[in-house]
Protein backbone atom coordinates (compact mmCIF):
# COMPACT_ATOMS: atom_id res chain seq x y z
CA UNK A 1 0.00 0.00 0.00
CA UNK A 2 1.16 3.71 -0.78
CA UNK A 3 1.30 5.77 2.08
CA UNK A 4 -0.18 9.82 1.37
CA UNK A 5 1.92 12.08 2.51
CA UNK A 6 0.41 14.75 4.99
CA UNK A 7 -0.64 17.87 3.77
CA UNK A 8 1.91 21.40 3.78
CA UNK A 9 0.88 22.89 6.37
CA UNK A 10 1.37 26.87 6.21
CA UNK A 11 3.22 28.56 8.75
CA UNK A 12 0.85 31.14 9.99
CA UNK A 13 1.77 34.48 10.74
CA UNK A 14 1.17 36.85 13.58
CA UNK A 15 0.70 40.30 13.64
CA UNK A 16 0.66 42.21 16.61
CA UNK A 17 -2.07 44.62 18.08
CA UNK A 18 -0.10 47.74 17.28
CA UNK A 19 0.70 46.44 13.16
CA UNK A 20 -2.69 45.78 12.63
CA UNK A 21 -3.84 49.13 14.15
CA UNK A 22 -1.26 50.70 11.91
CA UNK A 23 -2.84 49.13 8.76
CA UNK A 24 -6.20 49.79 9.40
CA UNK A 25 -5.64 53.32 10.09
CA UNK A 26 -3.67 53.81 7.23
CA UNK A 27 -6.92 51.73 5.55
CA UNK A 28 -9.19 54.77 7.04
CA UNK A 29 -7.07 57.77 6.47
CA UNK A 30 -7.87 56.69 2.49
CA UNK A 31 -5.27 54.33 1.28
CA UNK A 32 -6.39 51.54 -1.11
CA UNK A 33 -7.37 48.26 0.07
CA UNK A 34 -5.63 46.99 -2.74
CA UNK A 35 -2.43 48.88 -2.37
CA UNK A 36 -1.85 47.78 1.56
CA UNK A 37 -2.72 43.97 0.96
CA UNK A 38 0.25 44.32 -1.74
CA UNK A 39 1.89 47.07 0.50
CA UNK A 40 2.42 44.55 3.60
CA UNK A 41 1.61 41.11 1.61
CA UNK A 42 -2.28 40.41 3.35
CA UNK A 43 -5.39 39.55 1.68
CA UNK A 44 -8.39 41.68 1.37
CA UNK A 45 -10.59 39.49 3.71
CA UNK A 46 -7.97 39.90 6.16
CA UNK A 47 -7.73 43.47 6.39
CA UNK A 48 -11.89 43.96 6.27
CA UNK A 49 -11.72 41.42 9.25
CA UNK A 50 -9.13 43.80 10.93
CA UNK A 51 -11.22 46.73 10.15
CA UNK A 52 -14.46 45.33 11.68
CA UNK A 53 -12.26 44.49 14.53
CA UNK A 54 -10.85 47.53 14.87
CA UNK A 55 -14.63 49.33 14.30
CA UNK A 56 -15.38 47.30 18.12
CA UNK A 57 -12.22 48.22 19.77
CA UNK A 58 -10.33 45.09 19.93
CA UNK A 59 -6.69 46.72 19.18
CA UNK A 60 -6.85 49.30 22.57
CA UNK A 61 -8.43 51.95 20.89
CA UNK A 62 -11.95 53.20 21.26
CA UNK A 63 -14.87 51.01 19.43
CA UNK A 64 -16.68 53.28 16.71
CA UNK A 65 -20.76 53.76 17.30
CA UNK A 66 -21.05 51.03 14.41
CA UNK A 67 -18.93 48.83 16.06
CA UNK A 68 -21.02 48.89 19.25
CA UNK A 69 -23.94 48.87 17.40
CA UNK A 70 -22.79 45.21 15.93
CA UNK A 71 -21.78 44.16 19.12
CA UNK A 72 -25.04 44.91 20.66
CA UNK A 73 -27.07 42.96 18.24
CA UNK A 74 -24.89 40.04 18.48
CA UNK A 75 -25.92 40.00 22.47
CA UNK A 76 -29.33 40.65 21.40
CA UNK A 77 -29.22 37.97 18.75
CA UNK A 78 -27.67 35.42 20.77
CA UNK A 79 -30.62 35.91 23.89
CA UNK A 80 -33.14 35.52 21.30
CA UNK A 81 -31.57 32.45 20.31
CA UNK A 82 -31.14 31.53 23.85
CA UNK A 83 -34.76 32.27 24.97
CA UNK A 84 -36.16 30.97 21.44
CA UNK A 85 -34.86 27.24 22.50
CA UNK A 86 -35.53 27.88 25.78
CA UNK A 87 -39.09 28.18 24.80
CA UNK A 88 -38.85 25.35 22.45
CA UNK A 89 -38.22 23.14 25.80
CA UNK A 90 -41.36 24.74 27.49
CA UNK A 91 -43.54 23.68 24.32
CA UNK A 92 -42.85 20.18 24.15
CA UNK A 93 -43.01 19.67 28.20
CA UNK A 94 -46.39 20.28 28.36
Amino acid sequence: MRRRKAPAVKNQRKFSLEFKRQVVEEFLSGEGAASLCRKYNICSSLLYHWKDMYSRGKFNNEPTEVGVLKDNVEKLERLVGKLTLENEVLKKAF
